[in-house]
């Protein structure tokens, strides 16, 4: 019989292979898995597997939460709240330098409560900040590379759909994983703004000088709108801190409750709401595409017993714990480079998500710790979704080349965060056991 770790290497390769030449991801995993089934365990089995299962995934409602998170971002960046947030945060931060790249990083942690997308963050404040930033002289460089890593913070703060899919994949509570990333979405905004001043002052010439303080009523004026916002938060990420609502109820209110506000400020019509569904829609089929093919191939390699060989030798290998999780962490900056970071989490979990509770780690810091490397791994050259999604978004005022450049110090600073969070666990543990539902 082949050996299960040589059936799981030729299944991966297969898979990436298969991805090199422009098959989606999700269906590159989900044909290697359906032909290994068939292999294993003969055609009935493998038609069974397809019948099924993309069924059960699909009808399971804990994965509703996932449309209705990217629904209440749809509507709510088709309401005005993402350009009231922007213009809020550069009113504030207007006398400093580098004002629009701090703003950026602000409005887009504030967007962040809102929308559980990195990608959508990215591509909004493109369109937004980053012509502004053009006109008044920044280097289009750090200028790109700011508006790729803040839309990384979305990953963290909830709603976020990276969290849900960890949980519905682990089996850790969903509302404990969206809380426990608030405090590092925070901890991450605030380091961003701190590099940005340092880059600025080591080399004052990427951003132009500062521009006259704006007045309090100026401010005020900006912050008018930014009720939308928190009344969305204070919806999802109090319903669920409070125990009132599960994530999916949450998603649910906070949906409506962006449907409301766009009703309320009249930027609601028949063509918006239909292209809000279907651009929902769309994601979401897309997501499930990624989700289901992961599954499946999942399910091949727990039948090969290729899961069960890789913990094996991995836990025979006697590492102590912080050395496996810095192996794991290697592994996932690897994949990250060429791999997207839903399908990442797919492949990795039924590995690394058994061997780190053996090794006596928390399930739901590990989960904060995954989706910190997911966020590395959007903006991480050569296949970087955030990185494409602004070069995407800017319509040629910046390249590729120029977003490689830009981000590398934003990647600097996630990795340092990554090890503050490994070497205080607390930041990220507290908030969750604060939880009226814990």
């Amino acid at each position: 019989m082949t050996d299960p770790l040589l059936i799981g290497a030729m299944a991966i390769v297969a898979m990436l292979a298969l991805a090199s030449i422009g098959v989606p991801v999700g269906i590159a995993m989900a044909v290697v898995a359906l032909i290994g089934l068939w292999t294993i365990g003969g055609p009935a089995f493998a038609i069974g597997t397809l019948t099924n299962l993309p069924f059960a995934t699909a009808s399971d409602y804990g994965f509703v939460v996932i449309p209705m998170f990217v629904l209440m971002g749809t509507l709510a960046s088709g309401s005005g709240i993402t350009q009231e947030l922007f213009a809020f945060s550069n009113r504030v931060l207007g006398s400093t330098r580098g004002a629009l790249l701090q703003a950026t990083v602000l409005a887009s942690a504030g967007f962040a409560a809102i929308s559980g997308s990195t990608v959508v963050n990215a591509v909004l404040f493109t369109r937004i900040a980053l012509p502004e930033m053009m006109r008044l002289g920044y280097d289009k460089a750090l200028a790109a590379g700011c508006i790729a890593a803040a839309g990384t913070i979305a990953a963290l703060i909830p709603p976020s759909i990276s969290f849900v899919i960890y949980g519905l994949m682990t089996g850790e509570s969903v509302a404990e994983l969206l809380i426990a990333g608030i405090v590092p979405g925070v901890i991450t905004a605030a380091a961003y703004m701190i590099g940005i001043s340092v880059m600025l002052r080591m080399n004052p010439k990427l951003a132009p000088p500062p521009q006259p303080r704006a007045s309090a009523r100026e401010i005020l004026e900006s912050a008018r709108g930014l009720w939308a916002t928190i009344l969305l938060a204070a919806l999802v990420i109090g319903g669920i801190y409070l125990g009132f609502t599960t994530p999916s109820g949450a998603g649910a209110f906070g949906a409506v409750g962006a449907l409301l506000i766009a009703l309320f400020r009249r930027k609601l019509t028949r063509a918006t709401l239909g292209e809000s569904l279907s651009s929902s829609a769309s994601t979401t089929a897309a997501l499930f595409i990624v989700i289901i093919g992961g599954l499946l191939l999942t399910r091949f390699l727990l039948v090969s017993g290729t899961v069960t060989a890789t913990t094996d030798l991995l836990v025979g290998l006697d590492l102590s714990p912080i050395l496996f999780l810095v192996v794991l962490v290697l592994i996932y900056l690897v994949l990250g480079m060429f791999v997207d970071p839903l399908s990442m989490q797919v492949m990795t979990l039924p590995f690394a998500y058994p061997i780190m509770l053996a090794l006596g780690f928390d399930g739901i810091w590990f989960g904060v710790i995954v989706v910190k490397l997911v966020e590395i791994a959007v903006l991480t050259p050569p296949v970087g979704m955030n990185l494409f999604a602004v070069v995407g978004a800017s319509e040629g005022k910046v390249s590729l080349a120029d977003t490689y450049r830009g981000i590398l110090p934003f990647v600097l600073i996630e990795l340092i965060l990554l090890v503050l969070f490994v070497a205080f666990p607390q930041l990220v543990t507290w908030l969750p056991d604060q939880m009226f539902s814990h």
